[in-house]
């Protein structure tokens, strides 16, 4: 799993900050959700996968930068390796997840 591409915490705050054409896709459950969250973020939880992954590219664009995030970077390393399956050309693991956001970019996000 370490040949996924990653992408810092760092590294997606500046995207987000200049706005660059990019595809966010949180895989958390909607109670973790509930407690953190960034804007932006398209929520496919990975545990409801049966619903939305069959027709997954009229949810996202196979062609966008697509970065995944979940609380620490295990289940949206699974996703980017599953949507690179899938035929998506540029997808990122946002390591360390929303948990090493609250810790390095944005401490007003809540851990847990």
């Amino acid at each position: 799993m370490s040949s996924l591409p990653q992408i810092t915490v760092q590294e997606l705050a500046e995207k987000m900050a200049l706005g660059e054409s990019i595809q966010l896709v949180d895989v958390r459950e909607l109670q973790e959700l509930s407690i953190a969250s960034l804007p932006g973020f398209k929520h496919l939880p990975l545990s409801a996968s049966e619903s939305w992954s069959t027709n997954i590219h009229s949810h996202l664009d196979s062609e966008l930068e697509t970065l995944v995030l979940c609380h620490h970077g295990m289940r949206s390393a699974q996703m980017c390796q599953w949507l690179i399956g899938q035929g998506f050309a540029n997808v990122k693991n946002i390591s360390g997840g929303i948990d090493a956001y609250s810790i390095q970019v944005d401490g007003r996000i809540p851990q847990y």
